[in-house]
């Protein structure tokens, strides 16, 4: 009884887990280079600054999960409860990418202060007179979201691509972290339903062998496009935000902004 009841709260807290401010959610493997057959383990990361508690697997949570390795897309194979959220063994060598996307989750702004914080935040200034022209209230309004993550892992050699996966929203290598010379960065780009996004925030999380963690900002060009600079032995989570209207006015009949995250993570080699 007692274990049912603690699955039950844990439940509870997964699908409650707060998103107040700016908190990231991303993909946070054990290691990020392994042996062909070795297990793969990642945890599921909801957090500020590189730093967050690893949540459990809960189905009701998630919309999709799986790996996707040279155009092949394995499903993962999880229990509920289980952490890490991902264990599972790729027998041949090359790229993978961990792909996972939430269910819906919603938000109820109590403080206009907030929202203002978060969509300076993320960049996303116009929100504010856009949702003045509505004629929205400043308070008692929510907000939808869902979460994208993906995570590049070398198995072996780690040789392979990224590509977009048809996620609503993600962020996509053009190189590969693990084989290529990066000499003036690691290419991306972010897409939207599948379009590049132009003028997209991305907000860069350098994580080094000593854990101390330093983040800074870029922004898209025309074809959705940075260049990301890395060192060695360094681990990233790229962040990314999505934020439209939903249509609806009336902050009685449901919520009136919906926003999308896209989060990528990887770590140079040595």
């Amino acid at each position: 009884m007692r274990a049912i009841f603690s699955l039950f709260v844990m439940i509870l807290a997964l699908a409650s887990t707060p998103r107040a401010g700016a908190h990231e959610f991303w993909l946070s493997p054990e290691q990020y280079q392994v042996a062909p057959g070795a297990p793969i383990r990642a945890d599921i990361r909801v957090g500020q600054n590189f730093k967050g508690a690893a949540y459990s697997y809960v189905p009701v949570n998630v919309a999709r999960f799986d790996i996707v390795t040279g155009g092949v897309i394995t499903p993962v194979t999880a229990r509920m409860g289980d952490r890490p959220a991902l264990s599972m063994a790729m027998p041949g060598a090359g790229l993978i990418v961990i792909v996972h996307e939430t269910t819906d989750t919603m938000l109820t702004y109590a403080e206009w202060q907030k929202f203002a914080d978060f969509v300076t935040h993320k960049a996303l200034p116009d929100a504010l007179d856009r949702h003045a022209a509505r004629g929205l209230p400043r308070t008692g309004f929510r907000e939808s979201y869902r979460r994208f993550a993906k995570s590049l892992i070398a198995v072996g050699d780690g040789a392979g691509q990224d590509h977009a996966v048809g996620l609503e929203t993600e962020i996509v290598a053009l190189a590969n972290p693990y084989t290529d010379a990066l000499p003036a960065g690691l290419p991306i780009q972010a897409l939207y339903q599948g379009a590049p996004r132009q003028g997209a925030q991305i907000e860069v999380f350098e994580k080094a062998p000593d854990g101390a963690v330093h983040t800074i900002f870029l922004t898209t060009a025309a074809d959705g496009r940075a260049n990301v600079p890395v060192k060695p032995g360094h681990e990233y989570l790229l962040d990314a935000v999505v934020l439209r209207d939903t249509g609806n006015d009336d902050p009685k009949a449901g919520p009136v902004w919906r926003s999308l995250w896209a989060s990528l993570t990887f770590k140079m080699p040595e």
